[in-house]
């Protein structure tokens, strides 16, 4: 699969875990796990908390390259 998501490099730019990311959304950690190894990907509302709480963009968690990518 596509790595589609930059959530694990910007909870390490962010000196911030999947475990605190989990805590602060209240969900499982093995979901948070599964985002950050590209094996699931997190509906957009989610995103949008993800992105608010690790206080970026929204753009900054989705890969460039993918978005790219898409044809219109």
């Amino acid at each position: 699969m596509e790595d589609l998501n930059r959530i694990k490099v910007v909870l390490v730019e962010k000196k911030r875990t999947s475990k605190w990311l989990s805590e602060q959304l209240g969900i499982n950690p093995s979901t948070v796990s599964k985002w950050c190894t590209n094996t699931s990907q997190p509906d957009i509302e989610t995103l949008i908390k993800i992105s608010k709480l690790l206080e970026v963009e929204m753009e900054e968690l989705l890969n460039k390259q993918y978005v790219e990518s898409i044809k219109i």
